[in-house]
């Protein structure tokens, strides 16, 4: 089978409905405002899938929605950054997920209803799907719980043909951690946590021991820190670390970790040394932060190019 796309993605799918300029945090009983609100695309699989269009690359997407607004705005979203949607399912007995994201700044507190995304399964990724491209990313293990039992096998199955693959877990809104990462790393091309998840995963307290835990297990591992950028760490040992492309006016940092991703894989996908890659996963994520949501920053390849000559002084060759 020819493979069409650079990137299949199997994820979930929610719209985000996005409050900023907030007169304070929510208390019970009492009623907050919040000066500015937006309804758009969410979810770490989604932002990244359509961010990673708009940075050039052939992108599809396996994922489940309701046949509902939100859905629809969902499937929207997807086709007009040019993600290929002809293997998503549209499920007629639950709702499209959607999170409501409280933001301040830097910082977002988040609730979500996940709908039709925990009703996702490993079955629901057709071999055909996977063979139609040459790298598999996956993310939001937690908010899965459809995936979670198979997700090995969805790996395995991938390997088997022929993709190079990745996986970020995200958060565990259970906060009980229990996924054994060390089992799937074998089958995962690259790893790309964050390092507060990296830790909790991996029960430690220091991202040295976090390493040394995983490291046996393993190929290649970006471990993103915000503002304080990123470190690279490959199977024969190596260890990079690189600072952030730094905005002085951050709209909101929503996506700004699945744009880290974009950026990364964008480079992968076409045979980019890992520090370039790692270099535009940075620069990815410092544009996200341009705009509002995980997705306005990423209009157009114009655009993201513009931004980060003016912005970051940077000359990005996509």
């Amino acid at each position: 089978m020819e493979r069409k796309f650079q990137v299949l993605t199997v994820g979930e799918l929610n719209a985000d409905l996005i409050l900023n300029q907030i007169d304070g945090f929510p208390e019970i009983g009492k009623e907050k405002l919040a000066k500015e609100l937006a309804l758009t695309l969410g979810s770490s699989s989604a932002i990244f899938a359509s961010n990673l269009s708009s940075l050039g690359i052939k992108v599809s997407f396996v994922g489940k929605i309701g046949e509902d607004t939100f859905g629809n705005l969902v499937q929207a979203s997807l086709n007009a950054k040019g993600v290929d949607t002809s293997h998503l399912i549209v499920d007629k007995t639950s709702v499209t997920g959607i999170t409501v994201v409280l933001n301040y700044g830097e910082d977002r507190a988040m609730m979500t209803c996940p709908g039709a995304m925990e009703h996702l399964k490993v079955k629901d990724v057709a071999d055909e799907a996977l063979q139609s491209a040459r790298h598999m990313h996956f993310a939001s293990l937690f908010l899965q719980k459809g995936m979670r039992d198979d997700i090995i096998e969805l790996f395995w199955r991938a390997k088997k043909c022929g993709l190079t693959t990745s996986l970020d877990t995200q958060w565990d809104p259970s906060e009980k951690w229990d996924f054994n990462c060390k089992a799937i790393l074998p089958f995962v091309d690259v790893f790309l946590p964050n390092e507060k998840e990296l830790l909790l995963l991996t029960g430690t307290s220091a991202i040295e021991d976090a390493m040394a835990e995983i490291k046996p297990h393993a190929n290649t591992v970006v471990v993103k820190n915000g503002s304080k950028g990123s470190t690279l760490y490959t199977k024969d040992g190596k260890e990079v670390h690189l600072d952030a492309f730094l905005n002085e006016q951050v709209v909101d940092a929503i996506g700004a970790g699945d744009s880290f991703n974009a950026g990364f894989i964008s480079r992968m996908v076409q045979g980019y040394p890992l520090e370039d890659c790692q270099v535009y996963g940075n620069l990815a994520g410092a544009i996200n932060t341009t705009g509002a949501g995980g997705t306005s920053a990423f209009n157009s390849k114009e655009s993201i190019i513009s931004v980060a000559r003016e912005i970051f002084n940077f000359e990005m060759n996509i």
